[in-house]
């Protein structure tokens, strides 16, 4: 595991009423989901970035609106749909 690290200024951790560990796990999942919207990263990669199980960070997708599925025309979806 590689370790990166920001600089936060203390008064934005007072402001946000966050302590550094809350904010360095909310940062973690920031990351792992943009990468992930972004298709740059897989699911099982981003989920281990967020230090999360796949199914919780599939779960974590969800609450914010973001699907596991990704089609790219409506017959790929209706394919997808008839296999199922």
């Amino acid at each position: 595991m590689c370790m990166v690290s920001i600089n936060i200024p203390e008064e934005v951790l007072l402001d946000l009423h966050e302590d550094k560990d809350d904010f360095a796990d909310y940062m973690k999942k920031m990351v792992a989901l943009d990468l992930y919207k972004n298709k740059k990263v897989s699911l099982g990669y981003c989920a281990n970035i967020a230090e999360m199980t796949k199914e919780e960070f599939v779960h974590y997708l969800s609450l914010q609106k973001i699907s596991i599925f990704s089609f790219n025309s409506e017959n790929e979806f209706m394919e997808e749909l008839a296999n199922a």
